[in-house]
């Protein structure tokens, strides 16, 4: 099998973000283990947050995550690329800066070799241009390839940032646009137009870098970045954890116009229903169009980060925010929670 005859895409049943676990399944399947107590760990898997810290020093904490999944596109390199672009996202949304990464591999026995090291390179091009390194890893013989990486990251731990501190008060930021499950699964159905698929590549090999750096310097409570849940699995878990409750101005966010056209038509990936079973219960809808409501539980690969900013420093990160990141957007707000639905859509 020649290299260029490969459709990665075609060997996996699900694309990327769309592989994961529904967040309802997920906390069943954890759902009794003991987390033993330790002082030095101030995010562990018993709280739905993107990665662990544990505090090294009073100045330190190491920040850890893994993240891989299956082909979410046919191209070696492009796949390794956003696998990695997907994978240090968690270091960022903690407020971190990624160091050190493990390769983690599934290849088919048939895989040529130069497609397997084009699917190595773009993750290593990737992970150095976040300024971190590449160190090792570990690879297995599999039917359907898998990608991604275990990343170490940095932290000053009274400078992390977690998914569940969100204030009454708050500023909803997003950075990138929504809809990108959407356009994979078009893609994969020849559905999707070459401005749309260049659009989807673009955004999925965009580090969450600049936004990180630039929110840093401003009262953030709370953050995450929107990959596998959806952005209303991913608000739901920051209102839910932070005993808050948030109004999402859905004509405030990005929703790309191709992906809302072909949501009108049905195309949508199985990781949408997953998504729209596990929070719909705590969104209001209003009157928001179905096919709108689908965009907002749609399954995000190396989607953008969803900040929860102090109103008073609101404005100042926008501004920054859309001199580095030009696809930011202000969508929402924070109130206290009054009972009832968690998200209100309006």
């Amino acid at each position: 099998m020649e290299e260029q005859d490969i459709k990665l895409t075609k060997l996996a049943k699900c694309a990327g973000c769309g592989a994961k676990v529904g967040a309802g399944v997920l906390a069943q399947l954890l759902d009794g283990i003991k987390v033993h107590h330790d002082p030095n760990l101030l995010v562990g898997f018993d709280k739905s947050d993107d990665a662990s810290v544990y505090k090294i020093s009073d100045e330190l904490a190491l920040v850890q995550t893994v993240d891989f999944f299956p082909p979410i596109a046919d191209d070696p390199y492009l796949f390794g690329q956003i696998a990695a672009t997907n994978a240090l996202s968690d270091v960022y949304a903690m407020g971190g800066e990624p160091k050190l990464c493990l390769n983690i591999m599934a290849i088919p026995e048939s895989m040529p070799k130069e497609a397997v090291h084009q699917m190595l390179r773009g993750g290593y091009d990737k992970v150095y241009e976040a300024g971190a390194l590449i160190t090792g890893g570990h690879s297995i013989l599999d039917d359907e390839p898998k990608y991604g990486l275990c990343v170490t990251g940095f932290v000053h731990p009274d400078k992390m940032l977690t998914n569940s501190a969100a204030r009454p008060g708050d500023v909803l930021l997003l950075t990138k646009p929504i809809g990108i499950g959407v356009l994979t699964t078009a893609h994969k159905a020849d559905m999707l137009s070459p401005e749309g698929l260049e659009l989807a590549q673009r955004m999925m090999t965009t580090l969450n870098k600049s936004a990180r750096d630039a929110m840093v310097k401003y009262e953030v409570h709370a953050c995450t970045d929107v990959t596998g849940f959806g952005l209303l699995g991913h608000a739901f878990e920051m209102a839910q954890g932070s005993d808050v409750e948030m109004t999402i101005d859905v004509n405030a966010v990005d929703l790309i116009p191709e992906s809302l056209e072909l949501a009108k038509m049905g195309i949508l990936p199985a990781g949408m229903y997953r998504n729209r079973t596990f929070a719909e219960p705590g969104v209001d809808v209003g009157d928001v169009e179905l096919a709108k409501q689908d965009l907002l539980f749609d399954p995000q690969t190396a989607g953008g980060l969803l900040i929860s900013v102090a109103e008073k420093d609101a404005d100042a990160l926008f501004t920054e925010l859309k001199d580095c990141v030009p696809s930011a957007q202000r969508i929402g707000t924070i109130a206290p929670y009054q009972g009832g639905k968690r998200i209100r859509l309006r």
